[in-house]
């Protein structure tokens, strides 16, 4: 199993640790400074949210607002629609937003968020089984 880090740029590292803390993930101190916040979301996920600044000395391109400019989104499958609406509900109490309604497409359940920076992550459900059986099935908002 391959080990993943996804490095987001934050404007400020305690709100975002509080965050992602709320959803349930935990901080590597090891990993974390003054620059950065290495937030584990299991054995083999990683999200390095580095301050803006230290993340701009990383490349020479310019680095994007996720306010306003989406370049990638993280997604999540999970076990059930329930446990999709309870992490978008923990993420929301935490200060995230949800930029759209839910997609249920009934094979699949969909759901963003985005988190106080603007960073997208996606979260669903897919019923075992259910896109062999619902080929054609079209998107709704739940």
């Amino acid at each position: 199993m391959a080990t993943v880090f996804i490095s987001l740029p934050v404007t400020d590292l305690e709100r975002s640790k509080a965050f992602y803390t709320a959803l349930g993930c935990t901080i590597n101190p090891e990993m974390s400074d003054e620059n950065g916040v290495c937030v584990v979301w299991d054995d083999n996920i990683f999200f390095m949210m580095i301050t803006r600044e230290f993340f701009a000395t990383f490349t020479e391109k310019p680095i994007a607002d996720p306010r306003v400019t989406l370049q990638t989104s993280a997604s999540f499958a999970l076990d059930s629609r329930d446990e999709v609406d309870a992490v978008i509900a923990k993420g929301l109490a935490a200060g995230g937003t949800e930029p759209q309604p839910a997609q249920d497409y009934g094979f699949m359940y969909s759901r963003d968020l985005d988190d106080p920076d603007g960073n997208s992550l996606g979260f669903l459900y897919m019923v075992p089984g259910g896109a062999e059986q619902e080929p054609a099935a079209q998107a709704t908002t739940a």
